[in-house]
């Protein structure tokens, strides 16, 4: 089903929150979840949730092979990847990526790793927000910061049957060197 004002005004709510005065949490009460949530965010998910962390790693398998065919179709249209955190404190993000521009990142096989760390998921039906960190390193760039971590929060959402990916946002970081050993979810 296809909700595009719902869609709308949740990505308002998730992506406003920091621009109206709300820091985000920092990553040690990230996981932290509300008791009222609770049921609907698990790391332990099963169904939907499940599909969604699932659909999350063959997402950043296929960013990190360069196999830009699958994170085409899996790509909202109006795709937004913001990169940086400098916006929650009142200054501009790194980045921001449409679909265009991400798609050139995966065909330029930026990374050579991007593995999911401590990812939850919350559901509202068709939409699915996750939150939480990845770990990559850089094919390119200073040696010093090959390896960094990012905290996030994404919005997917089911549309004709199939989830899509259509937003990510950079809450903390990227902090540089942390490693592949420092990820829990591997």
């Amino acid at each position: 089903m296809h909700r595009p004002s719902y869609l709308r005004v949740l990505l308002i709510a998730v992506l406003a929150g920091p621009a109206f005065g709300q820091q985000p949490k920092p990553p040690a009460a990230a996981s932290k979840v509300a008791p009222a949530t609770e049921a609907a965010v698990s790391t332990a998910a099963s169904g939907p949730a499940a599909e969604v962390l699932a659909f999350e790693r063959a997402m950043e398998a296929a960013v990190v092979r360069g196999d830009v065919a699958y994170v085409d179709r899996v790509s909202a249209p109006d795709l937004s990847f913001t990169h940086g955190d400098g916006w929650t404190t009142g200054g501009k993000p790194l980045l921001v990526d449409d679909r265009k521009s991400f798609l050139k990142r995966v065909e330029d096989k930026q990374y050579n790793v991007r593995d999911l760390d401590s990812v939850k998921v919350e559901m509202h039906g068709d939409i699915a927000i996750t939150y939480g960190r990845y770990v990559a390193q850089n094919r390119t760039g200073a040696p010093d910061q090959s390896w960094f971590a990012v905290w996030f929060e994404r919005v997917y959402e089911k549309r004709d049957g199939h989830w899509l990916f259509v937003s990510h946002r950079t809450v903390h970081g990227p902090t540089y060197g942390p490693d592949r050993k420092s990820v829990s979810d591997k």
